[in-house]
């Protein structure tokens, strides 16, 4: 069978123009979710109007690639913090910075905010059996479904770890120890003050 070359051309072209963007009309467009962004993006700052006017494909006034807040009387996308200012938590805790090899530093300096009443220790327990008992265990002893397999974690209530306090106990959730990862992505700095104070109920069980 013969190929006729008209159709080498037609094919081509109708692909081509099937692209053309014109009024309601957007054109063959592959992930347009992708072209055009319903929030304004904090880390891009086009402020030319005409940017991108070539592949509009909208009504609106402005070109496909402007992309600053109109609603902003300044035009900006994201805010610029004041200068020599650091972000604090609801708390008004500032960032963490004590390194992870520092645990001893962190064990002087820290300390727990939270009394040892029995609501904060209740709610550190059900914060515990969701991020720690699969490794340390419904008692603290190292004995959870992980621990046995992992084998050598620590127990809470014998040895040097039954002594350590609350500041390196914080440290150690915070940027992790050994083969304990870092939980402080996963964990808010007040949860991890409550599961110190449940952690120390179980250093001082009998061993």
């Amino acid at each position: 069978m013969r190929l006729n070359h008209k159709y080498l051309i037609v094919f081509p072209l109708a692909l081509l123009f099937s692209c053309g963007a014109k009024n309601d009309n957007p054109g063959t467009e592959f992930s347009p979710n992708m072209y055009h962004a319903v929030p304004y993006e904090p880390l891009i700052q086009i402020t030319d109007e005409d940017a991108g006017a070539w592949v509009d494909s909208d009504d609106d006034s402005y070109g496909e690639y402007y992309s600053s807040n109109p609603h902003n009387p300044h035009n900006m996308n994201m805010r610029v913090p004041p200068a020599n200012t650091v972000k604090r938590t609801e708390s008004g805790w500032l960032p963490y910075h004590i390194p992870k090899d520092s645990v001893d530093m962190a064990a002087r300096l820290l300390t727990n905010p939270l009394d040892s009443s029995e609501q904060v220790i209740a709610q550190g327990k059900e914060l515990y059996e969701v991020f720690c008992i699969a490794c340390h265990g419904a008692t603290g002893k190292g004995d959870g479904l992980v621990g046995k397999v992992m084998l050598g974690v620590a127990a809470y209530n014998v040895g040097r770890v039954k002594d350590v306090n609350e500041g390196h106990i914080f440290h150690v959730i915070t940027m992790g120890k050994g083969r304990m990862y870092p939980h402080d992505s996963q964990i808010e700095p007040m949860d991890r003050w409550k599961i110190v104070r449940y952690v120390q109920t179980l250093q001082n069980q009998p061993e």
